[in-house]
């Protein structure tokens, strides 16, 4: 009797340890299914204000210039500018009278500050007829178109110019003048040769450092 009451007594406590494992587990899986429950909920919504809200760009500030850059951003606008009017100052110099010069490469004289020559330069035409001799007779015919020629390729106005020196070019056909305005230190040096029938024509200006025959 005794060891039947035993088996039922310890029976009887097994059932109710099991009886509150199974509560313990029941509970476990509600709380469980709840927490899981609750973050389906709450996690598309936080998805979707994600997804939705905009973001706000961060714009950022533009740095303002120092002093020091700024006279420096001055400075390259004037230095520019500056640079731009010598340019188109040079271009109108460049076409005086309608005539465009071409700047060349130079002989090499250490005088010469630049050498032109131009494709507009025509002869200035002749009063002489036959056979043509190049005279260096001041005051004659020949001479005077000579100094014309000068006067034209220098784009000087012959009136105001002053003939420093005048000589034979190395040929029978060719003569070199150097000349000024007035008496400006700016000094040329110009190159004419003779056209048959049509008269003398510059070929080369060189723009002189400092006038060699004036001294």
């Amino acid at each position: 009797m005794a060891s039947r009451l035993g088996r039922h007594d310890k029976k009887r406590k097994i059932n109710k340890f099991y009886n509150i494992a199974i509560t313990i587990v029941s509970l476990l899986i509600v709380i469980v299914a709840i927490t899981i429950f609750t973050n389906n909920d709450v996690d598309p919504v936080s998805k979707e204000q994600e997804k939705t809200t905009p973001k706000e760009e961060v714009k950022e500030p533009t740095p303002e210039l120092e002093p020091e850059d700024k006279g420096k951003d001055e400075t390259e606008e004037a230095v520019t500018e500056e640079a731009e009017e010598e340019s188109e100052s040079e271009s109108e110099e460049e076409q005086t009278d309608g005539v465009k010069l071409e700047q060349i490469e130079g002989s090499g004289d250490a005088n010469v500050l630049n050498t032109y020559t131009s494709e507009d330069w025509q002869p200035i035409g002749t009063e002489q007829t036959g056979s043509h001799t190049t005279s260096f007779e001041k005051g004659s015919k020949d001479w005077n178109e000579m100094t014309k020629a000068i006067a034209y390729g220098a784009g000087l106005d012959e009136g105001s110019m002053r003939l420093w020196w005048l000589k034979n070019g190395g040929s029978p056909t060719t003569a070199i003048g150097t000349v000024s305005e007035g008496d400006n230190p700016q000094a040329y040096r110009v190159y004419i040769e003779w056209v048959d029938g049509a008269g003398w024509k510059p070929v080369k200006v060189e723009e002189l450092k400092e006038n060699d025959r004036g001294r």
